[in-house]
């Protein structure tokens, strides 16, 4: 009776406490893991719907492009109906009217930034007689933290087959036959984007 009231030696308290902190670690451990996986599927779930998002709009805004001049070529004096490099496009296409007042209007899609911080950004113009008028608003940004991002153009060659993809679309009096987007940011590339314009090579004939 006089050993069972003595209590816990000291030996038996520090083994209870060395398992109690042991069991604290470990469920401390177990709660940050998955902390940590909840947040890395969240933002995979955020980055891939941010993928979609943008790439439905650029197959849209793209897609739609159609063979309505915005301005006139200083040198050759053609029509500019689709103007386009590594890092900038111009197009018209009929702009929804959530995003703005609607109708046909001036697309300019261009790459800003540098480095890991590159961004794509969108601008819209309202034409008049032929002309884009001077923008009402600066672009406004698609996507950003971006590594890198490139455009693409392919043409129609002489046997109606696809010509190869071009760094500079080199024809602005028509619309290519099809734009490539390439995106990639720090979790690296987007899937590709290749969109094809019903009106491939409008205009051609008109300058002929």
């Amino acid at each position: 009776m006089r050993r069972a009231a003595a209590g816990f030696t000291l030996m038996e308290v520090l083994l209870a406490t060395s398992l109690l902190a042991a069991a604290l670690a470990l469920g401390f451990g177990i709660l940050r893991a998955a902390g940590a996986t909840v947040a890395r599927g969240e933002a995979m779930a955020e980055r891939n719907e941010r993928i979609r998002a943008v790439s439905q709009f650029l197959r849209q805004r793209i897609g739609g492009a159609g063979a309505i001049a915005f301005g006139l070529d200083a040198d050759s004096g053609q029509s500019l109906r689709f103007a386009g490099d590594a890092r900038s496009m111009r197009f018209v296409a009929e702009l929804p009217a959530y995003l703005g007042r609607g109708g046909p209007q001036l697309h300019a899609l261009q790459v800003g930034g540098a480095g890991q911080a590159r961004r794509l950004e969108v601008g819209f113009q309202l034409l008049r007689a032929g002309e884009a008028l001077p923008a009402s608003r600066p672009p406004e940004p698609l996507a950003d933290e971006l590594a890198e991002v490139e455009f693409a153009y392919r043409a129609q060659a002489a046997d109606g087959r696809p010509g190869p993809w071009e760094r500079v679309w080199t024809a602005p009096q028509a619309l290519p036959m099809q734009v490539r987007v390439r995106i990639r940011d720090a979790r690296g590339p987007w899937p590709e984007m290749v969109v094809a314009l019903p009106l491939a090579g409008a205009g051609m004939e008109a300058q002929r």
